[in-house]
């Protein structure tokens, strides 16, 4: 993924999870900050903690800088393609409109989640994108995020004329 679409992907996320320098209570009951960091099964990993001089009780009580929710994302980021890396190696060679939806896609569903996305991966992953993008149209995920997922699955049909 290029530096620019890496741009777009931050964009992106920070769209559909929104950003939030307080933590907070998500739908769920998970304390959460940032770019949709879940505070309660990711929490802070040693090294952020050290690069940002903070803790997980700090960030609850007083909580983060735009650059430390930023910080934090990329981190997310990074953690996102490492999963998809080992979970579908074949990730890579898609376009990177398409890479962008799964990667946003994995940051929210977790990898565990999207890999029950069973019909719609191997159909991306034999490049039959207007079937996965009507597949993921399908899913209970679909309901839950709406715009998000419509979003998603304009990019997965059109692919880079889409960007």
């Amino acid at each position: 993924m290029t530096p620019i679409n890496r741009e777009i992907l931050r964009a992106e996320l920070e769209r559909d999870e929104g950003l939030k320098l307080k933590a907070y209570k998500d739908t769920v009951g998970k304390w959460t900050i940032g770019v949709g960091r879940n505070l309660d099964d990711v929490g802070l990993r040693l090294h952020e903690m050290e690069k940002l001089n903070i803790s997980l009780d700090s960030v609850k009580l007083k909580g983060i800088t735009g650059e430390q929710a930023m910080y934090l994302l990329d981190s997310d980021i990074d953690g996102v393609m490492v999963d998809l890396d080992m979970h579908l190696p074949w990730w890579r060679t898609l376009d990177e409109v398409r890479q962008r939806v799964l990667c946003n896609m994995c940051f929210n569903l977790g990898i565990n989640g999207l890999m029950g996305f069973k019909n719609t991966l191997k159909l991306i992953s034999t490049k039959r994108y207007r079937e996965a993008a009507d597949n993921m149209l399908l899913s209970k995920w679909a309901g839950q995020v709406g715009k998000r997922a419509n979003r998603l699955a304009d990019l997965m049909r059109l692919g880079p004329i889409a960007a």
